[in-house]
């Protein structure tokens, strides 16, 4: 199994706003690829305004798979663009 973990830094006050934007619009295209996450947190202790995701994949090439037919989506690529703003740092 591969874990793909990522942690997203969002701008202050933005995670209630943004939690709710992504459960609409994010979420649905983004578990139509790749599935449930393995894990997906928020941070409330230590540095906060904070979302940290993992996502299982079988193999490297499952998870470049996954990922090449979400990026392809126009409704991924639409949530993108409006997610962006939200995000100070990403690692």
């Amino acid at each position: 199994m591969i874990l793909d973990e990522r942690t997203y830094t969002l701008h202050a006050g933005k995670l209630p706003e943004f939690l709710a934007a992504y459960e609409a619009e994010g979420y649905p295209v983004q578990t139509r690829h790749l599935g449930k996450p393995f894990g997906y947190f928020v941070t409330e202790v230590g540095t906060i305004n904070q979302i940290v995701h993992m996502w299982a994949y079988e193999s490297m090439a499952d998870r470049e798979q996954r990922r090449a037919a979400m990026q392809a989506d126009p409704a991924w690529q639409a949530w993108v663009a409006k997610a962006a703003p939200y995000f100070s740092h990403q690692e």
